[in-house]
């Protein structure tokens, strides 16, 4: 069955971003070792900031890009509650791709660090310190990164299964 296949640019940023995500979350990850109130911290976690920021602008060129080029219709055979799921896992994953740097650039605004870009030039807060508006935010950060992962595997394990049942889905992003 030969599917119809996504724009060239679509797979470009599909890949992109996800191959940085999974950085992204490895580097989340691995912030989680380095002692707070270190020096190694600080710049590890702007380092962290400014990727993130850095794929959330990739992350909207890629909603743009999507909304104005319609992705390809799932094939009729599949069954509707695949194709509901589908579509529904992928405003999941939308959401957890812009929630998660949304949510920790907020929380970094109610914090007295701010943003420091690449450990160059330093975004000043625009808002006050706030331990309690912080950790809100900081929470909201980390729950949608744990999702992010439990969706992402959901996502790779749906990608094998169609590539496995060789139904032309898998094929359209590659």
């Amino acid at each position: 069955m030969n599917a119809v296949r996504y724009t060239r640019v679509a797979v470009v940023l599909h890949w992109l971003i996800a191959l940085l995500l999974f950085g992204q979350i490895g580097f989340g990850w691995f912030l989680e070792s380095i002692p707070r109130g270190t020096p190694a911290r600080g710049f590890y976690v702007n380092l962290h900031k400014s990727t993130g920021l850095t794929l959330a602008l990739l992350i909207l060129a890629r909603l743009v890009w999507r909304i104005v080029q319609r992705p390809p219709e799932l094939p009729s055979l599949m069954p509707l509650w695949e194709r509901t799921a589908a579509n529904w896992s992928h405003v999941a994953l939308y959401v957890c791709m812009l929630g998660m740097p949304l949510s920790g650039y907020i929380a970094s605004n109610f914090s007295k660090y701010g943003v420091k870009l690449f450990n160059s030039v330093t975004l000043p807060p625009w808002g006050t310190d706030d331990a309690r508006i912080y950790a809100i935010f900081n929470t909201t950060h980390q729950v949608l990164s744990y999702l992010f992962v439990a969706l992402i595997v959901a996502h790779v394990l749906a990608a094998l299964r169609h590539l496995s049942r060789k139904d032309g889905v898998f094929d359209r992003m590659t």
